[in-house]
């Protein structure tokens, strides 16, 4: 495991990513480990763990695990029976994009319940530093599933 947060709210959620940002830099990041992957992570703990904070229920936990060729986010609230729910049909200006968002950066992700939190993860193959080129054109679409990937 490379950390595990528990925020409470947006400001503990900035020095998360500032003390994951930290912990990269300082040889949690696996050699090879690509600079656009390391963004990529970063973006996605920010859109997930604000996604908890804001819709979720508290506790909020954070956790970054990697193994040999990516890195696991998973970012679980109290809310086990409020799935993660895109945004559909809303002007981008008023926000509500970041699962979009996750589903074109991250190599695979979903959501599962255990009765009593929601877990949201994501797989960042930190090998590869750009976003996925196959990619459907336009809005990613997020993959909502229970613990497997597609």
């Amino acid at each position: 495991m490379i950390r595990r947060w528990a925020p409470a709210g947006l400001a503990d959620l900035t020095a998360g990513r500032r003390q994951l940002a930290a912990a990269l830099h300082d040889g949690a990041c696996p050699s090879g480990a690509e600079k656009g992957a390391v963004e990529r992570l970063l973006l996605a703990y920010e859109e997930l763990a604000s996604n908890a904070l804001r819709h979720g229920r508290s506790p909020v936990e954070v956790t970054v695990t990697s193994n040999t060729t990516s890195w696991l986010l998973e970012v679980s609230d109290a809310a086990a029976a409020q799935p993660p729910s895109p945004a559909i049909g809303r002007d981008p200006a008023r926000g509500g994009l970041g699962l979009y968002l996750v589903a074109r950066l991250c190599d695979a992700h979903g959501w599962m319940t255990d009765g009593h939190c929601k877990t949201v993860w994501a797989r960042i193959d930190y090998t590869r530093a750009e976003i996925r080129s196959t990619a459907p054109q336009g809005r990613a679409r997020p993959r909502g599933h229970r613990g497997r990937d597609h």
